[in-house]
């Protein structure tokens, strides 16, 4: 578990299903970021037990209440395609609309970053997002991503499409920098 200001970022469990549903159903949140409105809160279950199964995987909770409104995670060698080394690892993130414009992802996600450099050891993290997903993008500027690269035909297999994507990274040493470690 990991603690911000205002958030608790804890492991997804099954009872979470009804919240993920509640929030991914909505075509608004998960089309951008290249997966489909969940069909039902079975689906949202399947991808508690088989996609948020990752060792830094967490639910963002408001503090005070325990409901899953959205997710984070670094995604480690071998869940990532972004990266084949051990010390780098990819971030993603998703939260739920009625939560949009708090600040709560930046807040999470830098967090994250805390995690990921000094308690997992990492030299770079990697994230993307697809070209028109501007709240993504001004999540990982916030936060002080640097752009690598622009890729003009990324299969996204879940929704069956050819995006463009771009990729943004951040090196310890940038991080440290920005955040007077």
């Amino acid at each position: 578990m990991l603690e911000t200001n205002r958030l608790i970022l804890r492991h997804w469990v099954e009872s979470d299903a009804e919240s993920l549903y509640e929030y991914a159903k909505d075509p608004e949140v998960g089309p951008i970021a290249g997966w489909p409105p969940h069909k039902d809160i079975n689906e949202s279950l399947s991808v508690i037990k088989n996609v948020f199964t990752g060792a830094e995987c967490y639910a963002i909770c408001e503090k005070g209440s325990d409901r899953a409104i959205g997710a984070v995670e670094l995604k480690l060698n071998g869940h990532t395609d972004m990266t084949e080394r051990d010390d780098e690892c990819e971030l993603g993130y998703w939260l739920g609309k009625p939560f949009w414009g708090r600040g709560y992802m930046p807040e999470a996600v830098k967090t994250l970053l805390r995690h990921g450099f000094e308690t997992l050891g990492m030299t770079t993290i990697w994230c993307g997002y697809y070209d028109g997903n501007n709240k993504s993008k001004r999540v990982q500027e916030k936060v002080g991503f640097v752009y690598h690269h622009t890729c003009n035909e990324v299969p996204v297999p879940l929704m069956n499409e050819i995006r463009v994507g771009h990729t943004n990274f951040m090196t310890k040493e940038s991080w440290e920098s920005k955040y007077g470690v």
